[in-house]
């Protein structure tokens, strides 16, 4: 005789999901998301551009953007590491990498490589110069997918992430911006107190930026 599920357990799960990054809400996030991404992201540009100025590129280098989404980085990146550089972009999302890819042929960027997976599962090909994590949150709470990318890095590259975070308590109102946000944009709720704290241990002189009334972080450091 079959042994009926055990209700009681359904609320732990919908609990634990909270908890740790889900690949499967991620991706639903994402196809419904990938339409209006760009315009949802206007008001965090300001974050954008700080978070790419701390990556100190120059020509010829090469950088990761790590869910790089819609390539709403590209431009920037390219007119720092010009034609003699190159752009390698992960994203696991179709619907984000398609709108990625044609960006990248509009612009004629020869120089962008992207690759569908992942982040924990990418075959990233050979080392970079600077690695850019701009509102990844579900990424940067998955060590593996945050070890992958350092063991991809030159011993002294620039890392810059760059996303939501809990404001002070002196600003709790604003937390509700954050919630509202976060519950579109990832999958987990956990770490957003420090969203870098799975990072920090990876690099050197890690230092913490906060804007947006400390709703977003910019957190830089210096592969080890």
């Amino acid at each position: 005789m079959d042994t009926p599920p055990d209700d009681r357990s359904q609320p732990f799960q919908r609990l634990t999901r909270w908890l740790t990054p889900n690949r499967s809400t991620a991706l639903r996030q994402y196809r419904s998301r990938a339409r209006i991404y760009d315009l949802e992201l206007l008001l965090f540009e300001p974050v954008r551009q700080r978070a790419i100025d701390l990556l100190r590129l120059k020509i010829g280098d090469r950088v990761i953007d790590v869910g790089c989404g819609t390539g709403l980085s590209f431009s920037a990146l390219e007119g720092l590491v010009g034609p003699d550089g190159s752009i390698v972009g992960i994203e696991q999302s179709p619907e984000m990498l398609e709108r990625a890819r044609a960006r990248a042929a509009e612009n004629n960027w020869k120089n962008v490589t992207l690759i569908s997976a992942a982040v924990e599962e990418a075959a990233i090909p050979a080392a970079a110069d600077a690695a850019l994590f701009h509102f990844t949150h579900d990424i940067m709470r998955t060590p593996r997918a945050l070890a992958n990318v350092i063991s991809h890095l030159k011993p002294g590259a620039r890392v810059v992430a760059a996303g939501l975070k809990w404001a002070p308590v002196r600003t709790m109102p604003l937390n509700l911006f954050v919630w509202n946000a976060a519950l579109r944009s990832t999958s987990t709720l956990e770490g957003l107190a420090r969203p870098w704290s799975h990072l920090e241990p990876l690099v050197s002189a890690l230092e913490v930026e906060q804007m947006l009334g400390g709703t977003v972080y910019i957190a830089s450091g210096v592969v080890k």
